[in-house]
């Protein structure tokens, strides 16, 4: 069951950087087609015969896309994907994690900012999310880890909306807006105020978050 569920998430990956760049190649070709009449003739064919060859693709692998609504994340484009069967409903430029490492003074903790990739769904959807500061916020700033939980806690760090995908890891606002569409993160991916809010607002509690 678990090889089965790893080749699908395999296979609507590929599938879907396959079709994304067709989509690149089809839009090229459509504005480049000026230099003779038999060149735009053959440059017709060409693309009429691409566009055929991905419809029939999109249909063999509907099936094996998940249902509903769901959400894919580049994180090495730095894009978000909110999508309906095989409609793409919203892209957004987001930060993801920087895959930077840090090590307590004690050398004995050490944390890796990836995003974690594979198959995740949305736990819960929470609006003016505050941020409880894990231990390695405190030791990256050095600053001594503190023993009460109010003091972890920071208002306004997150935007107005977070989707959890579990095991701390948040679909968040962000205040630096400028650092968008780099891996700049601790992990968990930032977006933009208007692309969260229509996320937040279109993805129920439940919904697949596929990451690679």
């Amino acid at each position: 069951m678990v090889k089965r569920k790893k080749y699908i998430i395999l296979t609507v990956i590929i599938v879907f950087l396959s079709l994304e760049s067709l989509g690149y190649y089809l839009a090229g070709s459509s504005s480049n087609a000026e230099t003779s009449r038999a060149n735009v003739n053959k440059r017709g064919a060409a693309t009429a015969s691409l566009k055929r060859n991905s419809a029939a693709l999109r249909k063999k692998i509907s099936y094996l896309s998940p249902k509903g609504t769901y959400i894919v994340i580049d994180t090495a484009r730095n894009r978000l994907y909110l999508k309906r069967g095989g409609s793409t409903l919203r892209e957004a430029v987001i930060s993801s994690g920087s895959g930077n490492m840090l090590t307590d003074p004690s050398g004995k903790r050490t944390w890796v900012f990836d995003t974690p990739r594979g198959e995740h769904s949305v736990k819960s959807k929470i609006e003016n999310p505050d941020w409880v500061k894990p231990d390695w916020a405190f030791v990256e700033e050095g600053e001594k880890i503190p023993s009460k939980f109010g003091d972890r806690v920071e208002s306004g760090m997150l935007g107005e909306y977070a989707l959890s995908i579990g095991n701390g890891y948040l679909i968040h606002g962000t205040l630096y807006t400028r650092l968008l569409g780099r891996n700049v993160t601790h992990g968990c991916v930032r977006v933009g105020d208007k692309d969260l809010e229509y996320v937040f607002k279109n993805t129920p509690i439940g919904s697949k978050v596929i990451i690679f």
